[in-house]
Formats: structure tokens, sequence, C-alpha cells
């Protein structure tokens, strides 16, 4: 269980990075306050990771995952956000697999909120990523 908590630790970070980065590369409002958004989730999910790595009297990982540096190789920030949504989705998988083996309630109720959290952000930037305007067959 620590390494996973330790793993998604790593990613959390990753996403923290990115959506920091991106929201600074943009000057669309929406988009910026919908990264803004999702990059203080990523920040308060390191948090909730690290005391529940500490509570388990274990050092958290200082490393940032290696997502950040593949998803800061993608230039277009279209492009980068669905990747960082796909990186979502994995924290989802892997959250769904943790969280039966999790016995402690109080870890176990902020993972499944965390769980939760990304679940509304992958539908968020799937929402802002569908095209906009007359569908076709409409």
């Amino acid at each position: 269980m620590l390494a996973a908590l330790n793993e998604l630790l790593e990613a959390e970070r990753a996403g923290a990075r990115i959506t920091l980065r991106s929201a600074a590369e943009t000057d669309d409002p929406a988009l910026q306050r919908l990264v803004t958004d999702i990059h203080r989730d990523e920040v308060r999910w390191c948090g909730v990771l690290i005391d529940a790595i500490q509570s388990l009297s274990a050092t958290p990982s200082t490393r940032t995952g290696a997502f950040y540096e593949r998803a800061m190789a993608v230039p277009e920030l279209g492009a980068r956000l669905a990747l960082l949504n796909r990186g979502q989705g994995w924290v989802v998988r892997k959250l769904q697999a943790l969280l039966p083996r999790i016995v402690d309630a109080h870890i176990h109720g902020e993972l499944t909120a965390m769980l939760v959290s990304h679940q509304q952000n992958i539908a968020r930037v799937s929402a802002q990523q569908a095209p906009h305007g007359p569908q076709e067959g409409a």
C-alpha cells in the first residue's frame, strides 16, 4: 500500500506542476480558471497523500512522476490537457484498485474524495474540449 501511495503522490506532484505551467500559458479566462482549479486539487491531494504516508510512519517520496516531462513535451495546450485527462484516468484506476485494501477509515475517506474529485475533473476537461456549436446531424 505504501508503494501505491507514493506512486500516487509522484503522479499528483506531476499534475500540480503541469497545471501550474499550463495555466500560465493561456489567455482564455475560462480555460485558465479550469486549469487553476485542477492545480489546486492536485496540490490538495499531494498534501492528503503526504499525510497518509506519514500516518503510516513512512517518509513520502520527494520525486515528481515522469508524466510531468512527457506532458510538458506536448507544446499545444489542448493536446496537453487531453494527455492530462488520460493521466487523471490513470489515477482513478489506481485509486479504484487501492481503495478496497485501505482499512484506515480516515485514509479511505480521503482517497474516496480524491477519486471523486478526479472523476469530476475528467468530466470538466472533457466538456471543455468537446466541440461547441452545431452538431453534425442535428
